[in-house]
């Protein structure tokens, strides 16, 4: 998992605590110092992780630290808890309302995985009785609603698509289509962009306006590291996302993006993506990440 490097290098610097029995001020001082150092490796933003070590370190120099029979473990716990709080301390769901169907609005750049995702997310609350409606909202490229279409078929999943007309009316029809044919989730795919801009800001807000979604979930790709974040932080202020799924935590990537975009936005990160297959999509538990 993506945390595995920064578990070792972390692992080894309590290890060396343990060592010492009793601690001072200075072993905790310079212990933090390799925490700093390996958050920073793992690219976690920077300004997380001057917080994140100045929270430690005014709890673990208290006395009831610095005088316990295992300092060291306390040390240890403090780091974890604090870990966790940075990520949310537990998994963010998608709150479904009295009244179907829960709109979610898929967002995020062009190559983030979005569309994949969204059918991923598709099929993981048709796993749990939900009747989801896949709705093709990017109309830029003809391809996208064709992968849609795929990807859909793939999890048996419908997928709404009026072709390239406005993406605005395309998601306001998806929305009565779903009311009339008892479909209780809709997940707009929409548009992505290589880059971010306001034509597509505007695009997103209108769809906003139009269907007022459950839910605004950007998609990011974990292995872009601190662009995760200014990506995370860009459309929080544009549209107020309510959450964040991390694609690719399966890879060879080092974890600053999940430990980074709660901490600057506010906002949880509730799935991650975790392999290539429709069902390598899970929610997202601060505790397992932690060490």
């Amino acid at each position: 998992m993506a945390f595995e490097g920064l578990s070792d290098k972390l692992s080894a610097v309590f290890k060396r605590l343990k060592s010492k029995g009793k601690l001072s001020e200075d072993d905790i001082k310079l212990a933090m110092r390799e925490v700093r150092l390996a958050l920073l490796e793992a690219d976690v933003n920077y300004r997380v992780v001057k917080d994140f070590v100045k929270g430690v370190s005014e709890r673990a120099v208290g006395t009831e630290v610095l005088e316990s029979l295992t300092p060291a473990q306390q040390v240890i716990k403090i780091v974890n808890d604090e870990l966790c709080k940075l990520m949310g301390n537990e998994n963010a769901r998608i709150q479904f309302p009295s009244k179907p169907p829960c709109i979610v609005m898929m967002c995020g750049l062009q190559g983030s995985g979005k569309t994949t995702h969204s059918a991923k997310l598709a099929k993981y609350f048709k796993g749990q009785g939900h009747r989801p409606l896949l709705v093709a909202c990017d109309v830029y490229r003809p391809a996208a609603i064709d992968q849609l279409k795929v990807v859909g078929a793939q999890v048996e999943v419908p997928v709404f698509e009026l072709g390239q007309i406005d993406p605005v009316e395309i998601a306001k029809k998806a929305v009565a289509h779903a009311k009339d044919h008892g479909n209780d989730l809709v997940i707009l795919d929409t548009a992505g962009r290589l880059h971010i801009d306001e034509e597509l800001m505007e695009e997103l807000q209108n769809i906003k306006s139009a269907v007022e979604p459950t839910e605004i979930l950007l998609v990011v790709d974990s292995m872009t590291g601190q662009d995760a974040v200014n990506v995370a932080e860009s459309f929080d202020k544009a549209l107020g996302i309510d959450g964040v799924i991390l694609t690719k935590l399966d890879g060879d990537t080092r974890g600053g993006a999940a430990l980074s975009v709660l901490a600057v936005t506010g906002k949880p990160v509730k799935f991650a993506g975790i392999g290539e297959k429709m069902e390598d999509l899970e929610p997202f538990h601060p505790e397992r990440m932690a060490l």
